[in-house]
């Protein structure tokens, strides 16, 4: 193990750098598209048998079953980093990760305000579940969580970026709501924080595909939907520990912080 140094108190401790099997896209049964097993508990529990070290749920523009997996985390030790997949304007998703769940929850608010109106159609599109960490059925989100917001895909990396979290195209392989698939191309002056690729593609191929990206550092989880789908795919970071601050160091390749490959 390489040995780095961190400062705590003001005086200075090693700090060993350790490898995180990490998925930062899951989503549970608060997103209509998320399968109704895809509760709180039941995601912490077949990500620790994935041996995960690190999750986020990011549902559909809410973030109200993050509490309660962050929750059903501590008991499993498995770390989850507070996030949500908002659609913007041009239908682009992009995840927002958060240091602390007040954050989100600010961002949350925002997304709301800016969701279009409309009410979800659980025949059509499935039902919204709000869970506890015990997996018990708290309510029901009637927003329409599947539509988009009018927020530009600009503005929603400015709004992630003011609560300082990181701001991460999704599946930018897939046609379907990606920022390359919505608009063509990922435009200059956006600065994201990460481009995440799908299961439908493994990273070195990725890299060859989009390599006009390469100023971007490349991720991959696995947008799950399903028990099943969770740690289809992940990412291997070098991290001091299961953070969100050193999960950006990673991205920077600051202080021997990086994506193993």
């Amino acid at each position: 193990m390489k040995e780095r140094w961190d400062e705590v108190k003001h005086i200075q401790v090693p700090l060993s750098l350790k490898e995180f099997r990490t998925d930062l896209h899951i989503h549970s049964c608060l997103s209509p598209c998320g399968d109704l097993l895809m509760s709180p508990r039941k995601i912490v529990e077949k990500a620790k048998e994935e041996k995960l070290d690190i999750i986020s749920i990011t549902d559909h523009n809410s973030a109200e079953n993050v509490l309660a997996t962050i929750k059903a985390g501590t008991e499993k030790q498995i770390a989850v980093i507070p996030g949500i997949e908002i659609t913007s304007e041009e239908e682009v998703h992009i995840i927002g990760l958060f240091e602390g769940i007040e954050d989100l929850l600010e961002i949350q608010k925002l997304v709301y305000e800016k969701l279009l109106p409309g009410e979800n159609n659980e025949g059509l599109f499935g039902e919204q579940i709000i869970a506890n960490e015990n997996d018990e059925v708290e309510g029901f989100n009637k927003r329409l969580l599947i539509g988009a917001t009018s927020l530009s895909a600009q503005r929603i990396v400015e709004l992630i970026h003011s609560f300082r979290g990181l701001a991460i195209a999704s599946h930018i392989d897939r046609e379907g709501f990606s920022i390359i698939g919505q608009l063509g191309i990922i435009p200059e002056n956006l600065p994201l924080d990460a481009l995440e690729i799908s299961p439908q593609l493994n990273l070195k191929e990725a890299k060859k595909k989009f390599n006009q990206y390469c100023r971007y550092p490349f991720v991959s989880f696995s947008d799950a939907h399903f028990l099943e789908d969770i740690a289809k795919v992940y990412t291997i970071f070098l991290l001091g520990k299961p953070t969100l601050e050193e999960i950006k160091r990673a991205l920077r390749e600051e202080a021997g912080r990086k994506i193993l490959e």
